[in-house]
């Protein structure tokens, strides 16, 4: 069943943790929840600090991600995420709780479904993966969890396609794998927990993995297009509350990295779709770019993507909320650009937030 949350009226604390540098006084409250709601944050360790839980009462902090490190069973994984929730009822804002739940390899908790990869799931018929899909949320959203970051749409369409060998595809056929995104994804929200799409544009056609290098694809838009054939079925069928975009850039987009480039995000926005986009992790494609993180971040944020994804540590993402709300500030992130942003985000939340 879909979970609706009231959001409260806003009230942040201007200022950050501990440790970083303190946010000057004319920020009002609004600006810096505005700015804090596109964090996505990872957590040291499998409680949360109470530098985190600040931060998430003040209103710096839109989302958090767990990871295989921060969970050790069920009781644990929930007392954690009820803890965050606490914290963000606290402050009156809402906070969506994240995880990357595809299936096989990529399982961050390793006692809930689905155990068969998306290669294995793309053998069963469309009925079967939209059970598997409610089954994966159900068990998510008992655990605290809002949003899978889940299903991997990228079509595998050449010879060492990286996604292909870790088997994390539905299909090499754009049409079969469109149709199994869409029933996996439909189950998930059956389930009552958000999927989000990924990676767009695509990375069927990459023969390595952003995590571990700057990845180009030249295919001219034409090559691209089958590879859009997922986002463009479910967008379409209205189970695309989420996409994520890739961190590879493009060549037939400008040659920028997706996540900076506001013609990959046009051309998602031109296939109809209105939800929220996120990053893929930035602390890759900051390393393989050889920029800062906080420069990585500002660039998303200037491209237009919504919510910005971190796994590292914590006092890192502090220092980027410092950074981004500066450039708010100075008014190189428009008033705008963050409403439109908070809007999507916003309304996401108030559909799926525990």
């Amino acid at each position: 069943m879909t979970r609706r949350i009231a959001l409260a009226a806003i009230v942040v604390t201007a200022g950050l943790v501990a440790g970083a540098a303190a946010a000057p006084a004319v920020t009002s409250p609004r600006l810096a929840r505005l700015v804090g709601a596109r964090l996505v944050v990872g957590i040291d360790g499998t409680t949360a600090s109470p530098s985190l839980l600040q931060r998430i009462r003040r209103g710096q902090v839109g989302g958090v991600i767990l990871m295989g490190s921060n969970v050790r069973n069920a009781p644990q994984a929930r007392a954690l995420t009820a803890s965050l929730r606490a914290a963000a009822r606290a402050g009156g804002n809402p906070l969506l709780v994240m995880t990357d739940q595809e299936g096989g390899t990529v399982r961050r908790f390793r006692w809930a479904p689905p155990a068969a990869s998306a290669e294995e799931l793309g053998r069963l018929g469309e009925a079967a993966i939209r059970r598997r899909g409610n089954d994966t949320a159900t068990a998510l959203e008992r655990l605290g969890v809002d949003v899978d970051l889940a299903p991997v749409a990228d079509v595998p369409g050449v010879p060492g396609s990286f996604i292909a060998a870790q088997h994390r595809g539905f299909s090499t056929v754009p049409a079969r794998a469109a149709k199994d995104v869409t029933a996996f994804s439909a189950g998930l929200m059956d389930g009552g927990v958000a999927p989000t799409l990924k990676h767009f544009p695509g990375l069927g056609l990459a023969t390595a993995s952003t995590d571990e290098a700057a990845v180009t694809i030249g295919a001219a838009a034409a090559g691209l297009a089958p590879g859009l054939l997922p986002y463009r079925r479910a967008i379409a069928a209205g189970v695309a509350p989420l996409v994520m975009v890739s961190s590879a850039a493009y060549t037939a987009y400008g040659g920028k990295p997706a996540a900076w480039s506001p013609r990959v995000l046009a051309v998602l926005r031109e296939l109809g779709f209105t939800g929220v986009t996120i990053t893929d992790a930035l602390e890759p494609l900051a390393a393989t770019h050889r920029v800062t993180l906080s420069q990585t971040a500002i660039r998303a944020a200037r491209a237009g993507v919504d919510l910005l994804l971190f796994v590292g540590s914590e006092r890192s993402t502090a220092a980027v909320y410092g950074a981004l709300l500066d450039e708010a500030r100075a008014g190189r992130l428009t008033r705008a650009q963050l409403q439109a942003s908070a809007g999507r985000i916003d309304e996401l939340a108030a559909t799926y937030a525990g």
